[in-house]
């Protein structure tokens, strides 16, 4: 059994539950003629995981380096812990440097230096005695299950492991503010699962705001409490992890939802047609009781012989149902796919008419 971590020693200051950590008001960043924050505006607050998700290209990079300092924005606000950090001096972002803690996709750690040294060296930039050092990282090493590994070297590591002694060193400041960019990226499935569980676990330990960047929507799903959509440097959509996976509204997010969400198949997809066919295939999705309840009993008990399931299933995210079926109506009486939707939409469903299926026998 582990010996028990002491809770003053990680625990960060108490502060109000609904207080803003991070603010960004109207933020953009340009580099010649391309915008590359167009008018970013969010908010995170204290204890609160934001996943910021976007495509290759559309701003996420930039949003973390003008959130850490790295990067200066042209116009706008960026408010860490209520104070604007746009028009400070670099001696003067140090101290507020120290309230990010920062993980990264390819670990950063020194190569040279031990895992306790790695975890203790922001605390030696900072002038700390090494005594104290060495006892704050051996606490942080115990909290992500490192701590018989002080003495190691980094290439004696997993990848896992090296994200958790870079976890560990990110949290030995007692940072305000977690910053991860696309700290499971290089992982595999299973080893990202283990760190999103450490990062959750440590989120409601200390109560830690933590803002996530990445481009994978299992991650998001698997830790965040809000999500927020990126594309072109403008936040394109933003809501609870739940309700966006229900009820995409934008295009990008239904494309970076495809490989999670169920999708019709292949080869009922490729004989759709716009205009004619046997079948009007529906998709429907659904959030809340009506995910699980007997909804297509209802429909079925109301309009008999009126569909049938193509494909389709349910999923729970943030312990909310969230589900989503494919649906054949016979295209025989042209009035019946509308009383199908017109019931479906009647209790909460959102249905889009997908096409015509060609080749149903």
């Amino acid at each position: 059994m582990n010996s028990v971590v002491s809770r003053a020693a990680i625990e960060p200051r108490p502060q109000a539950a609904a207080e803003e950590v991070v603010r960004l008001i109207d933020v953009k960043r340009r580099f010649g003629a391309t915008p590359a924050l167009d008018g970013i505006s969010l908010s995170v607050n204290r204890g609160e995981i934001l996943g910021i998700i976007g495509r290759s290209g559309a701003g996420k990079s930039t949003l973390i380096r003008c959130l850490n300092g790295l990067e200066r924005a042209d116009s706008g606000e960026i408010r860490i812990e209520g104070r604007d950090i746009t028009g400070l001096q670099e001696q003067e972002l140090q101290p507020l440097r120290r309230r990010i803690g920062m993980i990264f996709q390819h670990f950063n750690l020194l190569s040279a230096k031990t895992v306790e040294d790695n975890v203790a060296l922001p605390l030696k930039i900072e002038g700390i005695a090494r005594a104290e050092r060495l006892k704050r990282a051996q606490e942080l090493l115990e909290l992500v299950g490192l701590a018989d590994k002080a003495q190691a070297y980094p290439s004696s590591l997993s990848g896992g492991q090296k994200q958790r002694v870079g976890i560990a060193r990110a949290l030995a400041a007692r940072p305000a503010l977690l910053l991860s960019d696309e700290a499971t990226s290089a992982l595999d499935p299973e080893t990202t699962r283990s760190i999103l569980a450490l990062l959750r676990d440590i989120n409601r330990k200390l109560g830690l705001t933590i803002l996530l960047i990445t481009h994978e929507m299992e991650v998001v799903r698997g830790i965040a409490d809000r999500v927020a959509v990126i594309d072109a440097g403008r936040i394109v959509e933003e809501g609870q992890v739940w309700s966006v996976f229900a009820n995409p509204q934008t295009d990008i997010t239904r494309s970076l939802l495809g490989g999670i969400r169920p999708q019709l198949p292949d080869h009922i997809l490729g004989r759709l047609s716009a205009t004619a066919g046997s079948e009007v295939i529906l998709s429907v999705d659904l959030a809340g009781p009506q995910a699980q309840g007997a909804l297509f009993a209802e429909l079925s008990a109301t309009l008999p012989h009126s569909f049938r399931l193509v494909h389709g299933g349910i999923d729970h995210i943030q312990n909310q149902p969230v589900a989503r079926f494919f649906v054949a109506v016979p295209a025989h009486e042209p009035a019946l796919a509308g009383k199908v939707e017109q019931f479906l939409t009647a209790r909460s469903a959102r249905v889009e008419v997908l096409g015509y299926d060609t080749d149903h026998a």
